[in-house]
């Protein structure tokens, strides 16, 4: 059994990301206290997991009230705060998305500094908030912010959630700033693999849009860079562990894949699988995104375990055992 390591908490525990990050805490020897947004919701594919009889516990919170994370927060020396919006995003205006999402982390935030035990925390931003600075493709760091009216102009359909990451990821930095608190924030490129929610994860279902023939998601794809699920969650556990960590931003991001080479890759590895050529695909028209650089992950110390075959491997068969494809 893995030496005890104490108690953290897990925002949103039952979202892809989350869900393997308590996995893999509890196999490391966490006790794990994390959040959902309803008793009702089918946890049996977190309370089945190792350890988790023992050492994982639920608690009810909601970002529209940042103070119902307190019981969970209380006494845990470190959190990962990875709770975001369910469902469509854009279906909310922009401006009550941000409200929700800035204040609940700002709450967050404000009961780790009263709680006198959480020592670092580690919240969950995305690549949206470092690609889109309109200065052609080139290679952007964590110095970078996308540019919230340029993404607008885009029309992709995600404003809301763009502006929403960033504006947050600017106020919980901003914020850890003045109060001296511990924060350091990973920024994903697409996350892909294998999942334990039940539900198809919104980002998996983008990188196997030419499997599922979601030909409306092809744009999105061209020039995205993916990582595997595993090595977003172990570079969280990373960050929270790693005493010479500097506080601030990591991007999390393992490879860039054009369209063209996503196809190849697609057609060479799942023959059984009917995907577009690359030919069909060379009209297809993306949106002006820059490369994203993990060299101050890797400089940290941090390594990559994953590659495109353990990532579209573990996708494909989690999206076959769930009843997302025909196995």
């Amino acid at each position: 059994m893995a030496e005890d390591k104490g108690l953290v908490c897990v925002t949103g525990g039952t979202g892809f990301i989350a869900s393997w990050l308590i996995m893999k805490l509890l196999q490391q020897g966490y006790t794990v206290r994390t959040t959902i947004r309803s008793h009702r919701d089918n946890l049996g594919f977190l309370t089945s997991l190792e350890g988790a009889k023992e050492r994982l516990h639920f608690f009810h919170a909601d970002l529209n009230e940042p103070d119902s994370f307190r019981a969970a927060i209380e006494g845990c020396r470190g959190v990962f705060h990875v709770a975001h919006p369910v469902g469509n995003t854009n279906e909310k205006p922009e401006e009550e998305l941000t409200k929700m999402t800035v204040g609940g982390t700002l709450g967050i935030l404000k009961l780790c500094v009263d709680s006198k035990t959480v020592k670092r925390v580690v919240y969950t931003s995305s690549a949206a908030t470092v690609v889109y600075k309109g200065d052609g493709r080139q290679v952007v760091d964590e110095n970078t912010w996308s540019d919230i009216d340029l993404f607008r102009s885009m029309k992709t359909g995600a404003e809301a959630y763009m502006a929403s990451k960033t504006k947050t990821e600017k106020a919980a930095l901003e914020f850890a700033q003045k109060n001296g608190l511990d924060l350091f924030t990973v920024i994903p490129t697409l996350v892909v693999g294998p999942f334990l929610c039940p539900n198809l994860p919104v980002s998996v279902r983008m990188a196997l849009a030419m499997v599922l023939g979601s030909e409306n998601h092809y744009r999105y794809l061209q020039g995205t860079s993916i990582v595997h699920v595993d090595d977003v969650a172990s570079a969280h556990i990373f960050l929270f562990e790693n005493p010479n960590a500097k506080a601030g931003r990591y991007i999390c991001s393992y490879q860039e894949l054009p369209l063209s080479e996503l196809s190849a890759f697609l057609s060479s590895n799942y023959p059984d699988i009917k995907v577009p050529t690359a030919d069909s695909l060379k009209d297809i028209k993306g949106f002006n995104k820059s490369t994203c650089s993990s060299k101050k992950l890797l400089d940290s110390g941090f390594k990559f375990k994953y590659g495109l075959e353990s990532m579209f491997d573990g996708a494909i068969q989690s999206c076959k055992e769930k009843g997302h494809i025909p196995s």
